[in-house]
């Protein structure tokens, strides 16, 4: 037909040549079109872009969750307890330093004169006290931001962030200016005590012990205090606890605040096996990978005492004889692959399949308009019978 045969050509010539290759089209799950019957579209290269764009986002999100790896908490038994328990303390109260007394006092019986292991140092209390940063227990004012910041520091990735970039030192006292005089006393530095059950107190001069020291007149007690760093085992000033920053303010002179601390051992840790490297069999100690420190709750039960009672400031904590790991882990790079392929696939393909229904939906709803709009038409619409009303007339 038209000279098709003459020319020596037939239909195998355009088609595909046969053989093996042409006995695999059987088991092709991958259908084509030719490209003379597709069409490409604004609308579809909208839809293109946005699912690239819900593609890229959700990989980053992918990738940022692998980087960051998950947590798992796990209780133990403390292997190879130590015997000795740092404390770190760094209070300002509103007396003098000649006036107050410092001890520690454990359950064993052994008492520590914390007040010559301890710096003090006079200074003034509006140097200390603002409202940056510090709080009330019991107060509900900043009580989000601060659980917040609480929430930080019980994440592997931030402690060890902290801790890298932060200092170990306790901030050097301000200077008073000249005329000054100091109307409180900063108390702070790093003891030892044994690693059990014990009582911190700070209390006024010639109460609480018996001792040869002079009788402080009772219009001089002030307990009024703002905790800046209170922690146990290796000093991390950049780690936020639950006693740091808090103020406790009060007119009376005989008030006695009482602090309930229960202190649990803390491994963090991006190690499978943290460093065993202490002298002390089983003991864990802090490496690059793994911080250990101790973590506690508080309670506080402080209230007003009479005369006959011992007025001042009293932390008594009690060890737990457990240790809680926090580590963290990171998945294979492989999983991370399979991962985004699921996503990026998953979005594509559905997308896709939306596209095809709404597609699919115009297409039907706009030729059920066109034809209800037809049938409105010149011959058999309401036109028509509106011009056989005009020729009646």
């Amino acid at each position: 037909m038209n000279g098709f045969a003459d020319h020596g050509l037939d239909e195998a010539t355009f088609g595909e040549k046969g053989g093996f290759t042409e006995g695999l089209r059987t088991f092709d799950a991958f259908p084509k079109t030719k490209p003379t019957y597709t069409r490409r579209t604004s609308t579809g290269g909208y839809t293109t872009l946005i699912l690239l764009f819900f593609s890229v986002f959700l990989s980053l999100t992918e990738l940022r969750r692998w980087y960051r790896g998950h947590e798992t908490q796990l209780f133990s038994v403390e292997k190879g307890v130590s015997h000795t328990l740092q404390i770190n303390l760094d209070t300002v109260v509103a007396m003098k330093c000649a006036d107050l007394h410092i001890n520690v006092q454990d359950a064993s019986g052994d008492r520590i004169l914390a007040g010559d292991m301890l710096n003090r140092e006079p200074t003034t209390w509006n140097q200390w006290v603002n409202d940056k940063g510090i709080h009330r227990l019991g107060n509900e004012d900043g009580k989000g931001r601060r659980e917040e910041l609480e929430e930080e520091d019980t994440h592997v990735g931030h402690v060890l962030g902290e801790v890298k970039r932060g200092s170990k030192k306790f901030k050097k006292t301000p200077r008073l200016r000249r005329g000054v005089v100091a109307d409180s006393c900063r108390i702070f530095g790093s003891l030892e005590g044994n690693k059990v059950q014990g009582d911190f107190h700070i209390t006024a001069r010639g109460h609480g012990y018996m001792e040869f020291a002079d009788h402080l007149d009772h219009s001089a007690f002030n307990f009024s205090h703002l905790i800046s760093e209170l922690s146990f085992g290796p000093l991390y000033p950049s780690l936020l606890n639950p006693l740091d920053h808090t103020l406790a303010t009060t007119p009376a002179h005989f008030f006695r605040y009482q602090y309930y601390l229960s202190i649990v051992p803390t491994v963090y840790t991006r190690s499978s096996t943290p460093s065993l490297s202490s002298p002390s069999p089983g003991v864990i100690t802090s490496s690059s990978d793994s911080i250990f420190t101790n973590q506690y709750a508080v309670t506080s039960q402080s209230h007003l005492v009479g005369e006959q009672s011992i007025p001042g400031i009293f932390f008594k904590f009690d060890i737990e004889p457990i240790l809680l790991t926090i580590s963290e882990r990171r998945g294979g790079f492989l999983a991370l692959v399979v991962r985004v392929v699921n996503v990026v696939s998953g979005v594509l393909v559905g997308g896709g399949w939306l596209y095809q229904l709404v597609g699919w939906g115009r297409e039907n709803f706009g030729l059920a308009s066109r034809r209800s709009q037809a049938g409105e038409g010149m011959l058999h619409g309401r036109r028509g019978d509106a011009d056989e009303g005009d020729e009646e007339t």
